[in-house]
């Protein structure tokens, strides 16, 4: 994701159930399951219960049922069409997922500014011209930090410091900035949705919850926030996991597409019932993107 975290220490705890683990960062859990080393977690890719005897759970990381068999039983089940997986990868996706969705947490002062110091000489010049005259490092940390919480890489430190250069003219806060920076990363942002079939698959925001976005938002320029009412906010979730679980059923995985001024509240309200869900504004498709259009909320 463009720096380095922190080191993984594994430790013994004698409390807990066997077989149990429990995930930490910066000593608070963040996510918990069972594993069973010698046997291998079955699913269904379309999200049913599988039909293999052996002890039923839950994946850890996507909330999928699941069922852990001996390994007498693993050819069975992959003849079957199930997913199998042995116990290492289920830890280590664990592991892998909770990172990234706790990447902006992990990313210190002090990994900045050694990101910083490791620019090449000519982007140097851009750091003195910006930092810490127009932006603190500080500042910076909560800019690449709120592009870190939406899984957006920040290795293109190049770009997306031009991007923050170029919205210091207008605004000093940092969601604002953050928007001006995603457009510059057009390219990156697409790539890192694109399917495997080399296309871009969407979910298109209808004019009408377009309308009702703009029409729910109080106050002035950079101080404005949504005060959507709650009936609304339900009947916008009900449909928007509707359109997505119908394009997982065809096994895509699109993109939330929205109009620039609202792309941050929605966002905002997506994150907290599907937080893997990446909603990008029109600013934000590559013009060489390759799209296709799976459904519309």
């Amino acid at each position: 994701m463009g720096f380095v975290m922190p080191s993984v220490r594994i430790l013994d705890n004698v409390q807990l159930e066997a077989n149990t683990y429990i995930i930490k960062i910066k000593e608070v859990d963040a996510g918990s399951g069972k594993i069973w080393p010698n046997q291998f977690m079955v699913m269904d890719p379309g999200g049913n219960q599988v039909a293999v005897p052996g002890i039923h759970t839950t994946e850890p990381t996507f909330g999928l049922p699941a069922t852990w068999v001996d390994a007498g039983l693993k050819e069975e089940a992959t003849l079957k069409g199930y997913t199998v997986v042995d116990a290492a990868t289920v830890l280590s996706t664990h592991l892998t997922e909770l990172l990234k969705a706790n990447m902006s947490d992990l990313l210190s002062y002090g990994e900045v500014q050694k990101l910083l110091k490791e620019l090449p000489k000519e982007q140097g010049e851009l750091v003195k011209d910006i930092v810490p005259t127009q932006i603190t490092i500080s500042g910076l940390q909560r800019v690449l930090q709120l592009l870190l919480s939406e899984r957006i890489s920040i290795r293109d430190l190049s770009t997306i410091l031009e991007g923050v250069a170029d919205a210091l003219a207008f605004s000093r806060n940092p969601a604002t900035i953050v928007e001006h920076v995603r457009t510059r990363l057009a390219r990156q942002i697409c790539a890192q949705n694109t399917s495997p079939m080399g296309y871009l698959p969407l979910i298109a925001l209808s004019a009408k919850w377009e309308q009702a976005f703009a029409e729910s938002l109080i106050g002035q320029g950079e101080e404005r926030s949504l005060a959507m009412q709650p009936s609304k906010l339900s009947e916008f979730m009900t449909a928007t996991r509707d359109a997505f679980e119908r394009a997982a059923r065809e096994g895509e995985s699109p993109v939330l597409v929205t109009s620039a001024a609202i792309r941050p509240f929605v966002r905002s309200l997506v994150e907290r019932f599907r937080a893997q869900t990446t909603v990008l504004s029109q600013a934000e498709i590559h013009p060489r993107a390759r799209l296709k259009t799976v459904g519309s909320v």
